[in-house]
């Protein structure tokens, strides 16, 4: 084990070394500079890109420099990098061959952000290594440096852990885990304090000596990363995925998600919805999954809240009532304006999207990478039609787009517009409640030029403003028009329809339409600093729906190459609207599907066809190690899906979730709960209370008397009923007395 920690003494050094150039920092960077111009390896830093450098002042930081020999290759080049390294620092150690409990960054994000913040952190962590005292200094700098965008709790103390091996302790998924499952030592959150870091160190030294007094902190980060790496290795069981079961299998690797269209399916319990978060958060941000992963998940989560409240995300779920109307289109009744009230129709009816049309028509917002352009456009925003005095050019038109807003009139009912205006006289109620109540900030505008052309797209900046200087048209809304002076046919992306005389009504048309027609103008606007994202549209229990139902022509629309912009691209005329829809080729569809409700086997062959699945199974490796009162709780999952599985079938094995919250609460009373509230009523419905099958899985057939068994065959029906001239069979009883026992459990081994 010393040669696998020899890297520790150079890392220390390399680090003594980086320390020298914090008030030379630029000699730093033109050193640094001309190793990577040297060597393959380190192209990675793309010194030539200006628009890397410049805004770091042509200043590297020392984790950076670090984190060349710590991203994910191979340790024969790691040691080539430190052999590099040792020369031009004259580092006075062995050139490590081993890097064992290092934590690798992630190759496609190699570097820290926040380059004062870095050296500051740098300066005070050595000086606490050398010292033992945690300043306040240092303590400041650490929440600054894991303020910066870019860097993070698991980024900034894997950096410190590399300056200082057996004073800092990394905190990558690994390592927490770890730490949590072997130590009961919780990890800080990722808005951890520099008191709240301090802390978790001292406990952890003070545990690791009362357990294992001579481990070091490497040597726990290590074993950390040899657990995960079991828990990687397949499973030579029973459950194991066959290529029989699924239509397609996506690896656990490196390689992105590229599949628009996948479902996870399993046995209750398997942490598909779990899953699900994992798998929109890897589109989203365009990582592996491996990597999202290994992250903490209340940090992922957290990200995935971000992205649904974005509306990056959007999440349903399908049940038998569920209908088209409600996933794609249909018509819904509303309540008439008062006018028409009067009239005696109150009730009018309207083409209402459903959730997925709505999300797909959203999915061509793009969203800002810099800061250099910023269109305005808000996260739902709807498209409106207003008429600048008339068609064609008049003088109300020409001074709207030249003083970037937008005026109508009505000027007769004054600047105050209530709910007690009279409308009888001059009308405009539609269009005035329109423009002060429906129309928002970041929504977008169409210049009417005639009935079938716009000469202006913009975007809504103020809210409704009078402006009595003005001879008419004095009410006015603040608009950034992004392009000007055009001449489009709007018609065929409003439905196939022509604009009508109101001056103000929302269009049919979709912000990617919308946008689509702005690039198509105006290349310019969309730079790039500015990118379309992946948007992720999650269906839980996709299975429980009618799928023909719901679906309808979506069925053939969502296939990869009928995309928006794929090879075969593909729009239907939608039958309430009319509207041609198509499915945007950056929106992908996550499917959970629980098997104990419906076989996989009959699932519509139509949907079948075009989605690949994902099995996620019962992973008892989760539960290594967690053991109540003797009991294996892994080995105890492990048999009861053998005897399920034996007796039934695999799809109706009980999932490792129910079982986890032993990890942190590992009592008897935990347990019992557990069987008594989980998995006996999962084993009834399984069974349909067939309780002698019931009885084998939890092997109450091979104890030796009722005071253990979870099931107990009653045979006193003739006492109940006395000389009752009738053939009485045996029933069956829950136990709740063997719950709380643990010798009730030995017959899972």
């Amino acid at each position: 084990m010393d040669n696998a920690y020899q890297w520790i003494t150079f890392y220390e050094k390399f680090a003594d070394r980086l320390l020298e150039y914090s008030n030379k920092r630029s000699e730093l960077f033109d050193l640094v500079k001309k190793i990577a111009s040297e060597q393959p390896l380190m192209k990675y830093l793309h010194f030539e890109r200006e628009d890397w450098w410049g805004p770091r002042n042509y200043q590297i930081d020392p984790f950076s420099v670090m984190g060349v020999m710590n991203r994910g290759i191979k340790d024969e080049n790691r040691t080539i990098l430190a052999e590099v390294f040792a020369k031009v620092f004259d580092i006075k150690a062995d050139v490590p061959t081993e890097f064992s409990g290092i934590p690798v960054l992630n190759n496609i994000n190699s570097f820290f952000a926040g380059v004062d913040e870095i050296w500051d952190l740098f300066v005070h962590a050595l000086k606490f290594a050398e010292t033992n005292i945690p300043t306040l200094e240092f303590k400041k700098a650490f929440e600054n440096a894991i303020a910066v965008s870019g860097n993070g709790l698991t980024y900034i103390t894997m950096g410190l852990y590399w300056t200082r091996p057996n004073v800092f302790m990394p905190l990558d998924a690994n390592s927490r885990s770890f730490i949590s499952n072997h130590y009961g030592i919780a990890a800080p959150n990722v808005q951890c304090g520099g008191d709240e870091y301090i802390d978790f160190l001292n406990s952890l030294k003070i545990e690791l000596n009362k357990q294992s007094p001579n481990i070091s902190f490497p040597e726990v980060s290590y074993n950390a990363w040899l657990e995960r790496e079991a828990h990687n290795q397949p499973q030579n069981s029973i459950m194991k995925t066959s290529s029989q079961d699924i239509s397609q299998n996506i690896p656990m690797s490196d390689n992105r998600i590229s599949e628009k269209n996948i479902i996870l399916y399993g046995p209750p319990g398997t942490g598909k919805t779990y899953s699900s978060i994992l798998y929109a958060v890897a589109i989203i941000e365009e990582k592996p999954l491996s990597e999202v992963k290994a992250e903490n998940y209340e940090e992922v989560f957290r990200r995935y809240m971000k992205y649904k409240d974005d509306g990056l995300i959007a999440f349903t779920t399908f049940h038998q009532s569920y209908s088209y109307e409600e996933f794609i289109e249909g018509i819904r009744p509303v309540v008439s304006s008062e006018d028409k009230s009067e009239t005696g129709q109150e009730i009018e009816y309207e083409v209402h999207d459903g959730v997925f049309k709505a999300f797909c028509d959203n999915a061509g917002a793009p969203i800002e990478n810099g800061t250099d352009l910023n269109l305005g456009i808000s996260k739902n925003p709807s498209v409106w039609k207003v008429s600048l005095e008339g068609t064609g050019d008049n003088p109300t038109r020409i001074e709207c787009l030249e003083n970037n807003h937008i005026r109508i009139g009505w000027d007769e009912y004054g600047e105050k517009i209530s709910d007690s205006t009279d409308y009888s006289k001059y009308g405009g109620r539609t269009v005035l409640n329109a423009f002060y109540n429906k129309m928002q900030i970041g929504d977008i505008v169409f210049s009417c030029y005639s009935s079938k052309t716009i000469d202006a797209i913009g975007v809504i900046t103020g809210e409704p403003e009078w402006h009595d200087e003005y001879p008419n048209y004095k009410r006015l809304r603040k608009v950034k028009w992004l392009v000007k002076g055009i001449n489009e046919d709007i018609v065929e992306i409003n439905a196939g329809k022509t604009m009508t005389l109101s001056t103000v009504y929302k269009m049919s048309v979709s912000v990617s339409d919308a946008l689509q027609m702005l690039r198509k103008v105006k290349p310019t606007l969309f730079s790039k600093n500015l990118k379309i994202p992946n948007r992720v549209f999650i269906i839980d229990e996709i299975n429980r729906g009618n799928i023909s139902k719901i679906f309808g022509e979506l069925i053939t629309l969502i296939e990869p190459c009928k995309r928006i912009n794929a090879s075969e691209q593909l729009r239907s005329i939608l039958p309430y609207s009319g509207k041609k829809f198509g499915v945007p080729d950056n929106v992908y569809i996550i499917g959970t599907m629980n098997t104990a409700d419906r076989s996989i086997a009959m699932l519509d062959t139509a949907l079948r066809r075009r989605f690949c699945f994902v099995e996620m199974l019962p992973e008892p490796v989760l539960l290594k190690d967690v053991y109540v009162e003797g009991i294996d709780i892994a080995a105890m999952l492990e048999t009861i899906n053998k005897r399920i599985s034996i007796l039934l079938d695999r799809e109706h094995t009980i999932g490792h979730s129910y079982l986890l919250p032993l990890k942190n609460r590992p009592t008897i009373e935990n347990l019992a709960k557990i069987f008594r509230n989980n998995i006996i009523p999962l084993l009834q419905e399984y069974f349909y209370d067939d309780y002698e099958k019931i009885q084998l899985v939890l092997g109450d057939n091979q104890k030796t008397d009722d005071s253990t068994r979870f099931i107990i065959q009653k045979t006193d029906a003739y006492k109940l009923f006395g000389n009752a001239d009738i053939n009485f069979s045996e029933y069956y009883e829950i136990n709740n007395e063997a719950f709380n026992r643990i010798d009730a459990y030995e017959y899972f081994k």
